[in-house]
């Protein structure tokens, strides 16, 4: 059980660094489930690219517009300039992303973009067609239904890590552990994430010293049907929006121009707290209205909202949807440097949603997301690749704590509703810290590991929270309303 290389996660940033480390080197990836249960795979807008060259400083303004400030200017810089690299080499690989009928790559526009510059697959099925692309051309082997415990660190070197798999805790050592196990969306009661994003390995870093970032930046998206019954909720594209779908309410109101000029095309932290405040104020219900659309190009152009909802009873495109926000992107995550390395901590590097590079600043640009992964995956393989090997001989122990106790599925579900009430699109002081009680109170309780460790993530949320007192970005925090 010692290999070259371990990847933890199987999305789009995972797979892309398996596919890009040579097959002579021993790698190793886990995933908690089966390996389309991530992120990736429920990716519908695509994938944002500088058009060419002449649009990488656009692109790079629109980033920094939309992160308000807050972005690291370096790595938005580095994602653009690398964005046509990765795309290219997804294209030679034999990835085809949606063309015209003369073979032209097809580019659309979303919120915030000043162009069209987002490439999509499958029409609104990119990161299905990504995931599976990818899958099916890596050559490493993969460890599934493994859900990693700890990491092993000691001396400021990771060594690798500690899993449960097969009713067992095994240890796993490797001279390069990559974390790509993506956000924390199962902390809220209402979220587009896979079941298995949970903010585990954030816990595991936390209770290693080693530094999250920007944790209180979490991005809800604006357009999500959540009467469903699932735990993941059924997200409605922003490329929806970006071809010309209106959010209006009962009466066929586009009230959204009260809030922002751009209307239904400004950033989704505006377009959430827009919909969060009118239904407060007006009472009214917020629908989604896609009467715009002819049938046919949306059942091509949309497909799997298409089918998705027409299984739920409704008659797209000429009938509402009612929507509503929900958790969609941690843009806090694990700190990283531009080579994709965790500081301080040798042999160790993330990427993808886990991570917290910069690029994202106060709120993620629509479909930037994809791309980063992609770019900061490549990062880290070459850092690997430049990197002299160096052999961790330590031995660690299997640890004994007990994973889960009755009971912990209770709190689980306690501790979605006060983040969704509390730390969500709109936050108070009050709020705020009633959930910190909460949540250190559950900490002090009897329970299992894994539930300590989703605590810990909340809580490190809740703190960059009340320890940034302006609002910015998908952080607004008001005194004293009562929501």
């Amino acid at each position: 059980m010692r290999y070259d290389v371990i990847i933890v996660g199987s999305g789009i940033a995972g797979l892309y660094a398996a596919l890009n480390l040579p097959k002579s080197l021993k790698v190793l990836l886990i995933n908690k489930s089966y390996p389309w249960e991530c992120n990736t795979y429920y990716a519908q807008g695509g994938v944002t690219t500088a058009y060419d060259d002449t649009d990488i400083v656009l692109h790079i303004s629109d980033t920094l517009d939309a992160g308000a400030g807050l972005c690291n200017a370096d790595a938005v810089k580095f994602m653009s300039q690398h964005s046509q690299e990765v795309i290219r080499d997804l294209i030679e690989r034999g990835f085809r992303f949606d063309c015209d009928e003369e073979g032209n790559l097809l580019y659309t526009k979303e919120a915030a973009h000043s162009r069209s510059r987002i490439l999509h697959a499958g029409g609104d099925a990119t990161g299905r067609h990504l995931h599976y692309f990818l899958l099916t051309n890596i050559s490493h082997p993969m460890l599934s239904n493994a859900t990693v415990t700890d990491l092993l660190i000691r001396e400021g070197q990771c060594c690798g890590v500690e899993v449960m798999t097969e009713e067992k805790r095994k240890l796993i050592y490797a001279d390069h552990v990559i974390i790509a196990s993506g956000g924390v969306g199962s902390l809220y009661e209402y979220h587009t994430n896979a079941h298995t994003i949970s903010g585990d390995v954030h816990g595991i870093c936390i209770e290693h010293g080693i530094p999250l970032e920007s944790m209180e930046m979490m991005q809800f998206h604006p357009t999500v049907f959540v009467a469903n019954s699932w735990a993941r909720k059924l997200l409605l594209t922003e490329a929806l929006r970006g071809e010309g779908a209106h959010v209006v309410d009962e009466n066929g109101y586009r009230f959204l121009f009260e809030y922002d000029p751009r209307g239904e095309l400004a950033p989704r932290d505006i377009v959430s707290r827009a919909i969060f405040d009118y239904k407060k104020r007006a009472s009214k219900q917020v629908y989604l209205s896609c009467e715009n659309f002819e049938v046919e190009y949306f059942k091509e152009r949309f497909p799997n909202i298409y089918k998705s909802l027409s299984e739920l009873g409704f008659q797209l495109p000429k009938e509402r949807v009612p929507i509503s926000p929900a958790f969609h992107y941690a843009i806090g995550g694990i700190k990283s440097d531009l080579d994709a390395r965790v500081p301080g901590i040798k042999g160790l590097y993330v990427a993808g949603e886990a991570a917290c590079t910069g690029v994202h600043g106060a709120n993620r640009l629509a479909s930037n997301s994809l791309l980063e992964g992609l770019v900061f995956a490549s990062k880290a393989v070459q850092s690997i690749l430049e990197t002299p090997i160096q052999s961790c001989e330590r031995v660690f122990d299997v640890s004994d704590e007990v994973l889960e106790l009755e009971g912990d599925k209770d709190k689980k579900d306690a501790l979605r509703h006060i983040m969704w009430d509390n730390v969500s699109i709109v936050r108070t002081p009050e709020g705020l810290l009633y959930a910190k009680e909460a949540v250190e109170a559950m900490l002090r309780e009897k329970i299992g590991r894994l539930l300590k460790l989703r605590l810990l993530s909340a809580r490190a949320i809740i703190e960059g929270a009340l320890n940034r007192d302006e609002s910015i970005g998908v952080h607004f925090i008001t005194q004293g309303m009562d929501k």
